[in-house]
């Protein structure tokens, strides 16, 4: 296809594992964000963009919210991969409304969105982002255990060590949406 990009921001691995198997799949150039610019959102007709979901912010998506007018003609697809259950609705809506913070209401409207679960090593986190996820438990240890959802406990079981949830199969809707846009 020679119609479509995929471009992604992965700071640990998951958000590439899944846009390294889209573009395999779709057979369609794979860029780092760090080396995509314009003229990719130029030259192509369908943008599939995976960022990283870090303390509610998708990492990157400034390429495409900084960019707006490049992309009025195109088909912009995006995906999202974060520790969160998407399978969770409520989970789905925290990430729905944290992207309506960066998004205008027409790129709400007008991109297809999609979430997957990545993973989580914390030996290779960042000191930022270790000392979040500490405080996070910290605060979930201080919480009734009745009151703690079954990802908190899960996060409370996990925490210190690695899980990886990616499931290549979960992508199969971006890939089909993006074969779809590029007809």
């Amino acid at each position: 296809m020679e119609k479509v990009v995929v471009i992604y921001d992965s700071k640990y691995g998951s958000t590439e594992r899944y846009a390294r198997w889209i573009a395999e799949e779709l057979s369609c150039p794979l860029k780092k964000r760090a080396e995509a610019g314009k003229d990719d959102l130029k030259n192509y007709d369908v943008i599939v963009y995976g960022g990283g979901l870090y303390a509610g912010g998708v990492s990157g998506i400034r390429l495409l919210t900084g960019n707006d007018k490049f992309l009025e003609n195109k088909k912009v697809i995006l995906f999202t991969c974060g520790l969160a259950d998407p399978s969770d609705p409520e989970n789905v809506k925290h990430i729905r409304e944290s992207l309506g913070k960066v998004l205008t209401p027409d790129m709400m409207e007008r991109f297809r969105i999609f979430h997957l679960r990545g993973g989580i090593d914390y030996g290779k986190l960042s000191l930022v982002h270790r000392s979040m996820m500490g405080m996070l438990v910290r605060m979930m240890k201080k919480k009734d255990p009745s009151e703690l959802g079954e990802e908190d406990r899960e996060i409370l079981r996990t925490y210190g060590g690695t899980v990886d949830f990616v499931n290549l199969e979960t992508a199969r809707p971006v890939i089909e949406c993006a074969r779809e846009a590029a007809i």
